[in-house]
């Protein structure tokens, strides 16, 4: 399963930047990905020849229509679901608030929401809205040691008052893989239905929404190589049975309405090419065609997951020996199975702020503050102290871009 890199490389034209003459390191993956060619093209051809609002009788409309279809289908088979399962919209954090309000009619005072300290706000301020409705919110703690879930304390915090778990698969800030099964497994006990945000996740790995059992799972394709805009799986039971808030004359099957407004037509045909890009990357990779884009699309992202493995051991290891590096999340090679490649550090000498800054000045791209993990951020006490650096790597990255942080790392130490 060995990458093609410079294949990979060549498809990503904004990897041609350059910053004083060097190649621009891109390790600002987690807050969205550069987009391949194909991408750019998709977007370009539709506004060329298909742009059109939906269900007219004329051709660019008819073209609309069938760019809607092929997203969804898409999006269906990067997630392992039906099309009809998959809502669009402008964002995960944009269609969760809108979820959560529509869920919340079905509650009532007393009744219990489970959100998590590790989570990125957009996966639990729209929960703890539902607070003004008199839903009771349960935070669950994490192990400051190495940033992972305490499932002890999620054990105590579900019961039978439980009608909703909202956790994400992987931290947008430490990196950190969440026990998803585990969390389900609480939720079924007492019946509650169980919110996934897979955002940061997506591009790292293999996902299977009806292995996992989960009742919904958010992602943003622009962090999976995809232009801005957001989804949402949802059991079809459920986004059928929950009213939504919409205008009258909007569709009412069991997508259409939760997609307030005119959708994002043109972000859409470049979400198809994105995971067109993947199916690809499974099929070069693999030296074979497979007989579905769905089983390309797997195998692609089961060599971007070993591939990155190799990376997350590689910057690491690196990091570990910095002096006066503090270090957020899981350090111990043996759990990288339990990690993404993005990691978060402060330097003793520098505050956050001034080392993204001085990174920036040689080229090399990475987030500094808290990245809307607010939680987490003041459970580690570094909020007020203006959070941590994240280095998030992709499958476009390479060891050599990772020997220039550290060279520079090592310099401001």
């Amino acid at each position: 399963m060995t990458l093609d890199l410079a294949w990979i490389r060549s498809q990503f034209p904004a990897l041609a930047e350059q910053v004083n003459n060097r190649p621009a390191v891109f390790f600002d993956g987690p807050g969205g990905t550069q987009v391949p060619n194909g991408v750019i093209d998709a977007i370009s051809n539709y506004l060329r020849h298909s742009n059109a609002n939906t269900h007219g009788s004329f051709l660019t409309s008819q073209r609309t229509d069938a760019t809607i279809g092929a997203a969804r289908e898409a999006m269906a088979d990067f997630l392992g679901c039906a099309p009809d399962e998959v809502m669009f919209g402008a964002n995960m954090t944009t269609l969760t608030f809108a979820l959560a309000r529509a869920i919340g009619r079905t509650l009532k005072p007393g009744d219990e929401i489970v959100t998590t300290k590790l989570d990125h706000d957009a996966n639990v301020a729209p929960w703890h809205a539902l607070k003004e409705l008199g839903v009771v919110i349960r935070e669950v703690d994490v192990d400051v040691e190495d940033c992972t879930l305490d499932m002890a304390d999620f054990a105590s915090k579900v019961n039978a008052k439980t009608k909703l778990i909202a956790v994400g698969v992987a931290s947008n800030a430490v990196g950190t893989i969440n026990d998803i099964k585990a969390a389900v497994k609480l939720g079924r006990a007492v019946g509650a239905m169980v919110f996934v945000d897979a955002v940061h996740y997506a591009p790292h790995g293999p996902i299977d929404v009806k292995d996992l059992d989960v009742d919904f799972l958010a992602c943003s394709p622009y962090k999976f190589f995809a232009p801005h805009s957001g989804t949402i799986y949802g059991k079809k039971a459920h986004l059928e049975g929950i009213a939504a808030y919409k205008v009258r004359p909007a569709g009412n099957d069991s997508t259409e309405r939760w997609e307030t407004g005119t959708k994002n037509h043109e972000v859409m045909a470049g979400v198809t090419a994105a995971i067109d890009y993947l199916a690809e990357l499974g099929t070069r990779t693999a030296g074979k065609p497979f007989a579905t884009r769905r089983a390309a699309v797997d195998y692609a992202m089961h060599a971007i997951q070993a591939y990155e493995r190799e990376l997350s051991e590689y910057l690491i290891s690196g990091l570990l020996k910095i002096p006066g590096l503090t270090f957020y999340g899981i350090s111990d090679s043996s759990e990288f199975g339990k990690r993404t490649p993005t990691v978060a550090i402060r330097m003793a000498k520098h505050s956050p702020n001034a080392v993204a800054v001085a990174l920036a000045a040689e080229g090399i791209f990475v987030w500094d503050g808290n990245y809307y993990a607010l939680n987490l951020t003041e459970r580690l006490g570094v909020e007020d102290k203006g959070g941590m650096v994240r280095i998030g790597l992709v499958h476009y990255n390479t060891t050599q871009e990772i020997d220039r942080l550290l060279t520079a790392l090592n310099a401001l130490a």
